[in-house]
């Protein structure tokens, strides 16, 4: 069995703009400073992650730069209206498992990388409603990418 964590890898979370008014808002590169992962012999992953550990790495593609209250009450809105303070849990393998948050499990597929994996997540599966802005102007895609790197 061998532990991972921040310390070797990292677990990042993109997530993309659209809508009328995207062009105010940001894609953004949250990394999740808080998390483990047991890796069997066999292969099998348990990783748990702290939703209230992210930190917003990069705004992208803004009209203005990611202001520190821009990242502050972005992740009050995380913490408030999507994923809540309950642990986000993975149990399967490199190719896929089970993923549970804001209290849905659902089945999750990875992609594997070189140095780890990607999966696609399309919050509105997890009955998650993607943020939106500005009336509903700038919303958050649905699918968001989670990438762990550096295994």
């Amino acid at each position: 069995m061998r532990e991972v964590g921040p310390a070797d890898a990292t677990l990042t979370v993109k997530t993309y703009r659209e809508g009328v008014a995207a062009k105010v808002g940001h894609d953004l590169i949250i990394v999740v400073g808080r998390w483990s992962a047991k890796i069997a012999d066999d292969g099998a992953i348990e990783l748990t992650a702290d939703p209230r550990s992210l930190e917003i790495r990069e705004g992208l593609r803004g009209a203005k730069p990611l202001s520190d209250r821009d990242r502050k009450q972005i992740l009050e809105n995380i913490d408030q209206k999507v994923l809540g303070s309950s642990p986000i849990e993975f149990r399967g393998t490199a190719e896929g498992g089970e993923l549970t948050m804001a209290g849905a499990t659902r089945p999750v597929t990875i992609e594997r990388t070189p140095d780890g994996g990607r999966a696609t997540l399309v919050q509105s599966q997890w009955g998650i409603k993607p943020y939106r802005g500005l009336m509903g102007a700038l919303k958050v895609r649905d699918d968001v990418e989670v990438i762990i790197s550096g295994l």
